[in-house]
């Protein structure tokens, strides 16, 4: 289980504000920490590693990454720099909506996390949030832990990046198609940069 990987709290940032403006310059709380969702599970499976190195936690509205919610509700939890830069960039509107008030600093990323928030856009931008939690409740790293939160015996259980490399099942976006030398090579990846992560 990669438990080190470093939280990418610009690159978190500029994915919501990325997003938004994709979205005509507002989208809804879920929405994006949903498609932010589906974009870390892309790049992990197509590249081996995520795009913001989140938390994600197994919660009754599906896969949440933990950090990305707190910067999209300017929550508490924030430091003070962590909320000084996200709100150079967006703002929460309310309790459901953040806009975009600056255009996206695109240095941030490698071309790779721009084709994987571009692909998360362009498979599932058309939906709604709500819709989005629904269709998320399908993939397996959720799935392991759905008779826990539907128990309500625990309100969030930590997920697995390991799990993201196993497939839906049939009729849902595997956002990007392993054969099982590639889901093994992903893996290698994967726990290589959770191995120098500790180290730092």
């Amino acid at each position: 289980m990669c438990t080190h990987l470093r939280f990418d709290l610009r690159k978190a940032t500029q994915a919501i504000n990325f997003l938004a403006i994709k979205n005509h310059g507002e989208i809804d709380k879920i929405k994006v920490v949903k498609l932010i969702y589906f974009a870390d599970r892309y790049h992990l499976r197509k590249y081996g590693r995520p795009i913001t190195n989140d938390e994600y936690w197994a919660m009754e509205w599906g896969p949440v990454n933990s950090n990305v919610k707190d910067i999209a509700d300017m929550s508490g939890f924030l430091g003070d720099m962590e909320r000084e830069y996200a709100s150079q960039y967006i703002e929460s509107l309310n309790q459901n909506i953040i806009k975009s008030i600056q255009k996206v600093n695109n240095k941030v990323f490698s071309q790779t996390d721009i084709e994987a928030l571009s692909w998360a856009w362009e498979t599932f931008g058309h939906l709604d949030g709500s819709t989005l939690a629904k269709i998320s409740h399908h993939y397996p790293e959720w799935m392991k832990f759905k008779n826990i939160i539907e128990s309500k015996s625990q309100s969030r259980v930590r997920m697995n990046y390991e799990d993201f490399l196993e497939d839906p099942g049939e009729g849902f976006e595997k956002c990007c198609d392993l054969s099982p030398e590639e889901k093994e090579d992903r893996l290698d990846i994967l726990y290589e940069l959770d191995r120098i992560s500790a180290y730092r």
